[in-house]
């Protein structure tokens, strides 16, 4: 009888799943070649161009479906990958492959994807392979149709499986429904694709850089995926299930537990309070929680209104968008951030020179400042809003004070003309900043008096602070929150907003862990904007310790000088918070 095996790999989204495997033959395959007559030319084109038809009508079928199920913004990826099906290059490419060489049309689609992503490798740069799988997959989506590989058996049933694939990409986490989908296991991939991001946001248990996954799998194998430790072992047996089992029983009885907690406001047991704040994108996100649970909108990433269109958005469309959230959190704090694209975060009209290193380049508030006409009209429609309630303005990738003030001037001046115009608009809206650049560090008590709030952006702060390209597999590993310089950095920032009156909050990954929180808290920072799932444990956390015990915390994790260090202290604090809790 065949043994149980375990494989190692790279947790990507948090989550236990098990059940049988379904490969997703959507990566490199064989594809048959052969000569086709002249007077059969016309039949080949169109048989390529039903194809295309046939790939652009599922791109826009999934697309729907993850902004249902996700967000707008989640589903973007699908917009880009039809666009990419409307090149006139590429089409050229294939039709001339079918006209010169006499081939069918899917050894040409063949040939087109070997051509993309051999081009695209031998690119240097970050993220290659990501960024190859995504110009390559809608290719590989034509190609299905030409080979008439469509699944129908899988499709039809109504079974829950675990899909499994060379790559990771968009086309395989939504492969099937939502509800059918256990969990998503590859070969490769990375931990900051389309693809991982949108795992993360569907609630799928992932893992990736499986090595040799395919070639130990077979179809409907059984198999158990532990997402939070990137773990996958194929062909459980009895003891192994049942413990599986119980540990994944456990987990749905902590989760639960937590949620007791949603309703009730962060505070301590000494009574310090920490705002709980979430991250939303659109509309839809209100579908997924309660506004009664949070204290606001920490981060409303206005990237979302700008994607997926063939023009700018007007003002008159951001106006009704700010408005309707400002008006749906019902007098709670609505933070907006202005339009923060460019690196790895493109907008499909608006065309920026290509750049050796986009994550120092044009983006964030470099290109409204450059570009104010769009800066201006996105001003106006904030400040509209903002008489509906409370909002606030948040700008991104700022660097130096002359930004701030240059960006404080505008705003200024929109709002002047905006009363010139008859319309009622606050004589002052609160406006903040982005902690994300490291120079901003240095001149922390001259920010704080240009500022009326801050809000630290994690991710990009530790990819800063440490020079490490979180999408560069060879250095991913270096990538570090928790590192002693990580600590110190938030500490200064608290320690200066603190000294000015200023409020602080943190919006990025750290602040989604309670533990992280419970040290915010102790470092002195006022609230924390996440994910809306992650605020039920939050608020337990806080519930659970003291402010002084929090400051201890705070001390003994500020006098260790070794990532390591840090990590061992965070798990003491976790053991504390969550005593008399099964952590399985």
């Amino acid at each position: 009888m065949p043994t149980s095996r375990s494989i190692k790999g790279v947790a990507v989204s948090m989550g236990l799943a098990e059940g049988p495997v379904h490969i997703v033959r959507a990566g490199k395959t064989e594809v048959p070649t052969w000569s086709v007559r002249e007077d059969d030319l016309p039949q080949e084109f169109a048989r390529l161009a039903a194809a295309l038809s046939s790939a652009a009508e599922e791109l826009t079928d999934r697309q729907r479906a993850i902004a249902r199920q996700a967000s707008e913004k989640d589903a973007e990826i699908f917009a880009v990958h039809r666009m990419i099906l409307q090149d006139p290059s590429a089409l050229q490419t294939i039709e001339r492959l079918i006209q010169e060489e006499r081939i069918n049309a899917e050894a040409a689609v063949s040939k087109l994807i070997e051509r993309v992503v051999g081009r695209v490798n031998s690119m240097e740069g970050a993220s290659v392979r990501d960024y190859a799988n995504d110009l390559a997959d809608p290719w590989r989506r034509v190609l299905e149709h030409l080979l008439q590989r469509d699944q129908e058996s899988i499709a039809q049933s109504e079974a829950k499986v675990i899909l499994a694939a060379a790559e990771l990409t968009p086309k395989v986490v939504t492969f099937l429904p939502r509800e059918r989908i256990l969990g998503v296991v590859t070969e490769q991939g990375g931990r900051f694709s389309h693809a991982a991001v949108l795992a993360r946001s569907l609630g799928i248990p992932c893992v990736v850089t499986l090595p040799n996954l395919l070639a130990r799998l077979e179809q409907n194998m059984h198999v158990t995926v532990d997402g939070d430790h990137g773990l996958v072992q194929l062909r459980p047996g009895e003891q192994d299930l049942n413990r599986f089992r119980r540990i994944a029983a456990k987990r749905g009885e902590r989760r639960l537990s937590m949620l007791a907690y949603a309703p009730e406001p962060a505070v301590s047991l000494d009574g310090a309070r920490l705002r709980c704040e979430v991250n939303i994108e659109s509309m839809r996100d209100f579908e997924t929680f309660d506004v009664a649970h949070t204290d606001g909108v920490g981060l409303l990433r206005t990237e979302f209104l700008y994607m997926e269109r063939s023009s700018f958005p007007s003002e008159e469309e951001q106006y009704r968008m700010y408005r309707r959230v400002v008006e749906t959190m019902a007098g709670r704090t609505v933070t907006i951030r202005t339009l923060d694209v460019g690196g790895d975060k493109p907008l499909p009209y608006f065309k920026v020179p290509p750049e050796p290193n986009p994550a120092l380049g044009w983006r964030g508030l470099r290109i409204q400042l450059q570009w104010p006409d769009l800066f201006q009209a996105q001003v106006r429609a904030m400040l509209r809003a903002a008489s509906e309630g409370n909002l606030r303005i948040l700008l991104p990738m700022v660097g130096s004070l002359e930004q701030v003030r240059q960006a404080r001037r505008v705003i200024q001046e929109v709002g002047e003309n905006l009363r010139e115009q008859g319309y009622d608009v606050p004589e002052s809206v609160p406006l903040g900043i982005m902690i994300e650049v490291p120079s901003l560090l240095f001149v922390l008590p001259q920010v704080m008096a240009e500022v009326d709030f801050v809000s630290v952006g994690t991710n990009d702060l530790v990819q800063y602070l440490l020079a490490v390209d979180r999408d560069n597999s060879w250095v991913a590993r270096l990538y570090q929150p928790t590192d002693p310089a990580v600590m110190r950095a938030l500490e200064q920032v608290a320690t200066a907003a603190k000294a000015a009156g200023v409020p602080c909050s943190v919006c990025g990954d750290v602040a989604s862990d309670p533990v992280a929180a419970v040290l915010l808290l102790g470092l002195g920072y006022d609230s924390v904007s996440v994910a809306p799932h992650f605020v039920p444990a939050i608020k337990f956390a806080v519930r659970r310790c003291t402010v002084e015990g929090a400051r201890r915390f705070v001390r003994e994790l500020l006098e260790c000088s070794t990532t390591e260090g840090v990590k061992q202290a965070l798990g003491r604090m976790r053991e504390q918070l969550f005593e008399g809790v099964d952590q399985a």
